[in-house]
C-alpha cells in the first residue's frame, strides 16, 4: 500500500532522507529550509535507523562535517538557504575536489545579503556555475513539486555515489513551505561496513599518494599531478552530461514559441500554456530538471522548430545565459522575471511573451 501524506516540501526532504537510509545529517537553521532540521530532529531517526542529525555551530561547521562524513564512506547530507549555501560553498569545492559524494539542498531565498526570506531563484549562478573556487560541477536537481522533493533524495544519493561528487537539490522557497500530497519512497537499510568498503573504496584506501600514506584530500602541491586531477574530473563532467540530462516537455510538439522555467516558475508557466493556447497561441513549456547536466541539445534541437523562447526565472536573468549558448543565436531567446521576492502570475507570463517574443 502506498504511504501517501500530506506535508510541505521540506518536510518531504526529511522523511525520505530517513526512509533512504542516511547515514547523517549536519546543518544550520535558516529560513525557509528550516522544517528539514525540524522534522528530522522531531522523528529522532537515531533511535530507529540510526541516523545522526547534528545542528552544527554554524553553516561552515556543518559542511566539513559532511566532508567527514563522506570521506568515511557514509551516505550525508545537508541544507541550508541561499546565504547559509554561500558560507557552505569553501567546504563544497573541497568535497568536489576530493571527489567525495554527498547531498546538499537549497531551498532558495532572494538576495544577494541577507536579502529576504521570500521565494527566489538566484541561486542558479552559484550552483550550476560551481559557485565556489576551482573547475568542478555539482550534480543539480531542479524539483517541481513536493513529490519530486522526496523522490529526488534517493536520486540525488544515487548519482552522487555512481560519479563521487557532490550533489544538490536547487528547490525554491515556494517549492520548500507548500503542501501538497505525497507518496514517501520505500525504507532502504543503511548501509553494512563491508559494503561499504565495497562500495566506497575511498573509505578504506583513500587517495594512495607517492609516499604511500593514504589521504582524502583536494590538494595537491604538484602542478603537473593536479592538472591530470582536473583533467580526470573534466572526463567526468563529460559523462554526466552525456548520461544525465533530465528534462520534461509539455505540449511542445506544435508549438511556435517555447517558455523554458524550473521550479515553481514551472508550475506557473503550465498554466500560462493553457492561456496562450485558448488565444490560439501555440506555446510550450520545456522544464529543465537538471540544471546541470543542463538540456542544451533538446533545446538546441527546438532552436530551428520555433519562433523564440522566454525564459521564465524568479532572478534578474541567470537560466537565460545557457539557453542562449544552446540556441547559438538561431532563434530569439527572452527572459522574463521579478525580483525581491515578488512571485510573477501566469497571465504576466502570458504578457511578457506577447511584448518580448510574439
Amino acid at each position: 500500500m502506498e504511504d501517501v501524506k500530506l506535508m510541505k516540501g521540506n518536510e518531504a526532504i526529511a522523511h525520505a532522507a530517513i526512509r533512504y537510509g542516511t547515514d547523517g545529517y549536519f546543518g544550520y537553521p535558516i529560513t525557509p529550509q528550516s522544517e528539514i532540521m525540524e522534522t528530522l530532529m522531531g522523528e529522532m531517526p537515531w533511535k530507529t535507523t540510526g541516523m545522526v542529525v547534528l545542528q552544527a555551530e554554524s553553516e561552515i561547521a556543518a559542511i566539513n562535517m559532511v566532508y567527514g562524513g563522506a570521506g568515511s564512506g557514509k551516505r550525508v547530507m545537508t541544507s541550508s538557504s541561499s546565504p547559509g549555501i554561500s558560507l557552505k560553498l569553501e567546504g563544497i569545492s573541497y568535497i568536489a575536489g576530493a571527489e567525495l559524494p554527498c547531498l546538499i539542498v537549497n531551498v532558495m531565498r532572494g538576495g544577494p545579503g541577507l536579502g529576504t526570506i521570500q521565494p527566489s531563484q538566484a541561486d542558479y549562478f552559484q550552483t550550476v556555475k560551481g559557485g565556489g573556487h576551482g573547475d568542478y560541477r555539482l550534480i543539480t536537481l531542479a524539483p517541481n513539486s513536493v513529490q519530486e522533493m522526496a523522490d529526488f533524495v534517493a536520486l540525488g544519493f544515487d548519482l552522487a555515489f555512481r560519479y563521487a561528487n557532490p550533489a544538490m537539490i536547487l528547490a525554491d522557497g515556494i517549492i520548500g513551505q507548500m503542501m501538497e500530497k505525497v507518496i514517501l519512497p520505500p525504507h532502504r537499510p543503511r548501509k553494512t561496513e563491508a559494503e561499504i568498503r565495497r562500495e566506497s573504496p575511498w573509505a578504506v584506501q583513500g587517495k594512495l599518494k607517492q609516499n604511500k600514506v593514504n589521504v582524502i584530500t583536494s590538494l595537491e602541491l604538484d602542478p603537473a599531478i593536479m592538472e591530470e586531477n582536473n583533467l580526470r574530473f573534466q572526463a567526468k563532467y563529460r559523462k554526466i552530461e552525456e548520461a544525465e540530462v533530465r528534462y520534461e516537455e509539455f505540449l511542445c510538439e506544435d508549438a511556435d514559441y517555447l517558455l523554458i522555467a524550473f521550479g515553481s516558475s514551472a508550475r506557473m508557466c503550465r498554466k500560462t500554456v493553457e492561456l496562450a493556447r485558448e488565444e490560439g497561441i501555440r506555446v510550450g513549456l520545456l522544464r529543465p530538471i537538471t540544471l546541470w547536466p543542463f538540456p542544451k541539445k533538446i533545446i538546441e534541437t527546438y532552436a530551428g522548430r520555433v519562433k523564440g523562447m522566454l525564459s521564465v526565472e524568479l532572478n534578474a536573468g541567470q537560466m537565460v545565459e545557457d539557453v542562449r549558448l544552446a540556441v547559438n543565436g538561431k532563434v530569439k531567446v527572452e527572459h522574463f522575471g521579478r525580483l525581491g521576492g515578488i512571485v510573477f502570475t501566469p497571465n504576466e507570463i502570458l504578457n511578457a511573451l506577447k511584448e518580448k517574443i510574439v
